[in-house]
């Protein structure tokens, strides 16, 4: 293994703790509390890119299922991704992937990372709603209101923290050579 790739792996270790703590800052809600979870998913996917951010939501969600307490409210357990905030937990694997995706076929900048967190964040939402409103028997009405109104002006806020914070820490890691320009060159 090369020093490059071990840096990499190291980094999707480090994002996969840093999104359980993120999921820790949370304000309760009835079924899906807000948490600091996808801010920590749009982070990621920004500063890795497409490959190693999605390693690094498939090293959270497996720390979580294994029964690490790293999701929101010190929870864990395999009990959770098959619950109604399952849904949340897997979209941060696809959202990570298209999120990074969008970036490296476009360009690392401010513009481009808020286009693609906010695409990020609809995907979470759609995949979040689908698994709530089959966990929960609910209406797409009230799957709607409980998993998907709520979190569309914070989800905006914390697409464009995501954007500027992310953007502005890949620079200065490509620039430490700590990362590559293109994350998904490094194999």
């Amino acid at each position: 293994m090369n020093g490059q790739k071990l840096r990499m792996i190291i980094q999707c270790a480090i994002f996969a703790a840093i999104t359980g703590i993120f999921a820790q800052i949370e304000i309760p809600l009835p079924l899906v509390p807000i948490s600091g979870q996808t801010l920590a998913v749009g982070l990621t996917a920004t500063i890795l890119g497409s490959r190693y951010g999605s390693f690094s939501m498939i090293g959270y969600a497996a720390l979580g299922a294994v029964g690490v307490p790293v999701f929101a409210g010190f929870s864990g357990g395999a009990q959770v991704l098959v619950g109604p905030t399952g849904g949340y937990i897997f979209g941060f694997i696809i959202a990570a992937f298209l999120t990074g995706l969008i970036l490296e076929k476009t360009a690392f900048n401010l513009t481009m990372a808020m286009v693609a967190n906010t695409i990020g964040m609809v995907v979470i939402l759609i995949i979040g709603m689908i698994q709530l409103k089959v966990v929960a028997d609910l209406s797409w009405g009230k799957a709607m209101a409980a998993g998907v109104y709520p979190f569309i002006v914070v989800g905006l806020i914390k697409a464009f923290l995501a954007s500027w914070i992310g953007i502005t820490v890949r620079k200065r890691l490509v620039q430490a050579k700590l990362i590559t320009h293109r994350t998904d060159a490094v194999a």
